[in-house]
């Protein structure tokens, strides 16, 4: 599964070249478990070296939507805690993913994990992000005109079909809110003359295969003969 969540500036990441290492010991045991070979830092510290760049993502209504973007890769922080040198118990590194921060126009930074591909552009990584907005605008809506948020019954199965048929709806709704939007052009209507050869052409086809149909052959046993009895 595919995800891209916020976090907050003080998440702490490793760098994506991050080892793990044995360091030997000056004195005392040996070391039992490996440590990274580099420190963590905050995500809002790793993108401020980063080179930001501005993408648009999506047309809105009053133009494209653009703001400012910037992307590395690194290791999230979530590992298990251990002791790491004199920085005290620390995450180890977890799994790898793309670190994105976003720079609004009012000068707010946002920042967000994402597991897509490392050969996922910028524009993707920014796409994903702000898919969200589309969820929640969905879900709203689901919830305010279609009742989704209404089902009052104990069941799974219950609550999955009334879900089911609350989101056929929205599509449908959907569907012809787009259609009248683009002018109702999908499916332009035909000349009459050209309607009314086609349909002459298709009772024509109709009525000569119903009549090249076989009529079935009649029983000839009583019992497989229908009695009407008439009244006196």
């Amino acid at each position: 599964m595919k995800w891209t969540v916020g976090i907050p500036k003080q998440q702490k990441v490793y760098p994506s070249n991050v080892k793990l290492v044995f360091p030997v010991a000056g004195r005392g045991r040996p070391r039992k478990r490996p440590i990274p070979d580099q420190l963590s830092a905050p995500a809002e510290a790793v993108l401020a070296k980063a080179k930001w760049r501005r993408v648009s993502w999506r047309k809105g209504t009053k133009g494209p939507l653009a703001a400012s973007f910037a992307a590395v890769r690194v290791r999230i922080a979530d590992g298990s805690p251990q002791r790491i040198h004199d920085k005290g118990m620390q995450h180890m590194p977890g799994e790898e993913a793309w670190l994105v921060g976003e720079g609004r126009a009012s000068g707010e930074r946002k920042y967000y994990l994402s597991n897509l591909p490392a050969v996922a552009s910028l524009k993707t990584l920014a796409a994903s992000i702000k898919a969200r907005w589309v969820c929640e605008q969905a879900h709203q809506q689901l919830k305010e005109e279609l009742g989704l948020d209404h089902f009052e019954g104990r069941s799974w199965h219950g609550l999955h079909r009334h879900a089911l048929m609350t989101m056929i709806a929205y599509a449908y709704l959907q569907t012809r809110r787009l259609a009248e939007a683009s002018g109702g052009k999908k499916n332009p209507q035909r000349p009459a003359a050209a309607d009314v050869a086609g349909d002459q052409a298709r009772r024509h086809r109709h009525s000569r295969s119903r009549a090249a149909l076989p009529m079935p052959t009649l029983q000839a046993n009583a019992s497989q003969t229908a009695r009407i009895n008439l009244p006196k």
